[in-house]
């Protein structure tokens, strides 16, 4: 079978994208969740949001911790 692609196009050297619904994407940045995470999390905002309450209450936990140190 002939084509028309030239010969400096290197098809092996491309990388495959996931399209589709259960693609992941967070604005710019396309984050890959592991299959039982994204069972919990419907969308982007769940995800935030969880993200959120972790680092406020790993903050929260740093600040009580340096208080006991004192």
């Amino acid at each position: 079978m002939e084509d028309e692609l030239r010969s400096e196009y290197d098809l092996k050297s491309l990388k495959i994208r996931k399209m589709g619904a259960k693609r992941k994407s967070f604005g710019e940045t396309i984050i890959k969740l592991d299959p039982d995470v994204a069972e919990i999390f419907p969308n982007a905002e769940a995800v935030n949001e969880a993200l959120r309450f972790l680092i406020r209450v790993t903050k929260e936990s740093k600040l009580n911790n340096s208080n006991f140190i004192n």
